[in-house]
């Protein structure tokens, strides 16, 4: 029985418990029984034995219950494996760098969605995970539903990986291909993104190249080993982009895309030309990562870079990697 506590139960936490119930006849055939003994928030905990559903409508509901806090209960219960899915802050990494530090002091299998302790101590976080003989998995940190941590690991093993570059926040994306098709400025395609709560009230994490940079951080360290850090990368954002960019560009046979890249010559997130036949002239709110290798040549990878489920698939499937 594997024992499951999942420490961030908003919207990505939720995710996760729901696909745990509507996948675990499938799962248990990969990986065994299992059970969630915790779920706790920053006001609130369930522990010991209750139903994962009736957990996430007592949130919905009304919050869940005060009782032990989270740190109490990554430092005292009983589990295997924590699920950190908690906010995320690329200055400090807290809380999260705090629960996965003590969850994998104590031996526990660690996996989270939240980038913002990977940007702040990705090396000592890997070194503590090797020191206790437990795994910390991330694949959720990168492009939401995208793969890229295990295809790479994985399905590219033997190649080395010699530059990685593309889209990195849906977002931006979302605004820059409106861009080019309506002929709109930016400040008239974010207002509608954020209508449609595409883009956030305060849109400077994704608009600025914040996000992007620190994806491309994670990126540069799990896949190129790179020791980057978050002050290494060179950002610009899309603010300054106008409608008039993009017709100077589609004359030429180009669109312009916010592009994160990591390679020999650094770590850089900035709007950049794209021949409008090239795979990272997408569409819509995607992400995509062009994967240049010395064997396999060019690998490309597209898919959703954020969402409930979308991020819940990245989390499971790093369950499965562990205990499959």
């Amino acid at each position: 029985m594997i024992k499951i506590a999942i420490i961030g139960f908003g919207t990505v936490g939720q995710g996760v418990a729901e696909v745990l119930m509507e996948k675990r006849d499938y799962l248990r055939q990969i990986i065994g029984d299992y059970k969630v003994v915790a779920v706790a928030d920053s006001k609130g905990s369930l522990i010991g034995d209750f139903d994962l559903l009736n957990a996430i409508k007592i949130k919905r509901e009304r919050g869940l219950p005060e009782g032990m806090d989270a740190m109490e209960i990554v430092e005292n219960q009983d589990f295997d494996l924590l699920i950190e899915t908690t906010i995320t802050n690329i200055e400090t990494g807290e809380p999260g760098l705090s629960y996965i530090k003590k969850a994998l002091k104590r031996g526990k299998n660690v996996i989270t969605s939240n980038k913002g302790p990977l940007v702040v101590a990705y090396s000592e976080l890997i070194e503590l995970a090797k020191e206790n003989n437990c795994k910390l998995l991330f694949e959720a940190t990168v492009g939401g539903a995208m793969p890229v941590i295990k295809l790479v690991n994985n399905c590219l093993a033997g190649n080395k990986i010699l530059s990685i570059k593309g889209i990195l926040n849906g977002t931006c994306n979302y605004i820059l291909s409106r861009m080019e098709k309506e002929k709109m400025p930016f400040e008239q395609i974010l207002a509608e993104a954020q209508e449609l709560k595409i883009a956030e009230a305060d849109p400077s994490y994704d608009v600025d190249g914040i996000d992007a940079a620190s994806k491309l951080v994670i990126v540069a360290n799990a896949l190129l080993g790179i020791d980057a850090k978050f002050e290494d990368v060179e950002i610009t954002g899309i603010r300054e982009i106008t409608p008039e960019a993009f017709d100077v560009a589609m004359e030429k046979g180009y669109t312009i895309r916010l592009i994160a890249e990591a390679g020999s010559n650094g770590l850089k997130v900035s709007p950049r030309l794209i021949p409008l036949q090239h795979p990272l002239a997408l569409q819509g709110t995607l992400n995509a990562l062009l994967i240049k290798t010395d064997l396999a040549g060019d690998v490309v990878v597209v898919g959703k870079g954020a969402g409930k489920r979308e991020t819940a698939s990245a989390i499971v499937s790093d369950l499965i990697q562990l205990y499959g």
